[in-house]
Formats: structure tokens, C-alpha cells, sequence
């Protein structure tokens, strides 16, 4: 069972499906690894304070699993290695920061985040697909 969680997912889709799924799982991945987690790790003094002020249990704690989040959860995303786990992960950190840092702000501010949480909800129904290092090691490669 956790096997599957981490390696599992939707295979058998079509070489245009897969395409499409590999190129939206790539770029999301680097984008969220290199345009926003990259600079979390290590967490700043401004990071952390500002998980503080989101009234979070030990945030030194909390801002280093959201950078790692970003950070690896996107590079592990991009390479579809335990995909369905990196997905949770971000979905989790981008709740965070749709639901709670962007909270009172217009829908604009905190489009991006709902969009990130949307891509890795995706993921985390769907798994990897058949074209990432997660087919690799379930062994079903097309």
C-alpha cells in the first residue's frame, strides 16, 4: 500500500496524454522548486518570522518543511519520483499559504498558490504517469 502511494498512479494513457502530463508535471515541479523554494532553504529570520506570525507551532520547524516542500517536493515532482507524496506535500504548503497567509487578500495575490495546490491535487489523484522515474520502479514503462 505505500508502495503504491509513492510509486503508484494512472498508467496506459495515450502518447499524447503522457506528453502533456509529463511536460505540465516538469514545469511545475521546476517552477516551484527554483521560483519560490530554493530561497527558503535555509529558512530566513523574515521566513520564519513570518510563519510566527501565522501562529503555527515551533515555525522554525514549520518554515523548514515548507521550503523543503517547495524545494525538493518540486524537484521530486518534476522527476516523478514519489510523486503522489511530493504532490501531498506541496498541496499541503500551498493550502497553507492560499488559506492562511493570503487569507484577507484579493483573489489575485493568491491565484498562484491556488493554482500550485490545483496542479498537485492533480498529481496526487493521478500519480506520476508513465513517462517519470515512478513508472520506472513500479516497472510498467511504455
Amino acid at each position: 500500500m505505500l508502495k503504491e502511494f509513492l510509486f503508484g498512479g494512472t498508467t496506459g494513457s495515450s502518447a499524447s496524454a503522457n506528453i502533456g502530463e509529463a511536460a505540465l508535471r516538469i514545469f511545475a515541479g521546476l517552477a516551484m522548486a527554483f521560483g519560490h523554494g530554493i530561497n527558503k532553504i535555509p529558512p530566513s529570520e523574515g521566513f520564519i518570522g513570518a510563519v510566527t506570525g501565522l501562529g503555527l507551532p515551533q515555525p522554525q520547524l514549520f518554515a523548514w518543511v515548507a521550503g523543503l516542500s517547495e524545494f525538493a517536493g518540486g524537484i521530486l515532482l518534476a522527476i516523478g519520483l514519489a510523486t503522489r507524496f511530493s504532490a501531498l506535500m506541496i498541496l499541503g504548503t500551498m493550502a497553507v499559504a492560499a488559506f492562511m497567509v493570503h487569507a484577507s487578500d484579493p483573489f489575485g495575490d493568491k491565484e498562484m498558490a491556488l493554482l500550485y495546490l490545483a496542479i498537485s491535487f492533480f498529481f496526487l489523484l493521478r500519480g506520476s504517469g508513465d513517462l517519470s522515474v515512478d513508472a520506472l520502479v513500479r516497472g510498467k514503462k511504455r
